[in-house]
């Protein structure tokens, strides 16, 4: 094997490892919720599900098909996507640096 067909292999290996890696990543598990429209605005619906009312985020690149309006059943597809992780230290670590 030639040297040129060796790093070609090797280049195409990295994309291909690489791209699998990017689609596990884009890969979150998806939720629905289903019930009557609340509210809608510019970058939020609410819906009813049972007693409760659930208000999603929507943005830009939210896809809406249909009349989306006050009172129209609908089916929302949605991901959960965390803001902010607040990491708190572990109790056992917390007391070993206060016994020093």
């Amino acid at each position: 094997m030639s040297r040129k067909t060796s790093r070609s292999l090797a280049w195409l290996l990295a994309v291909v490892l690489f791209g699998a890696a990017g689609l596990s990543m884009a890969a979150t598990k998806t939720y629905q919720v289903t019930g009557p429209v609340l509210e809608v605005s510019g970058d939020m619906i609410a819906v009813q599900k049972g007693k409760d009312r659930w208000e999603i985020a929507r943005d830009a690149s939210t896809k809406v098909t249909g009349d989306l309006k006050v009172g129209a059943k609908v089916t929302i597809e949605y991901r959960m996507t965390a803001t902010s992780v607040d990491v708190k230290a572990e109790k056992a670590a917390a007391t070993k640096a206060k016994k020093k």
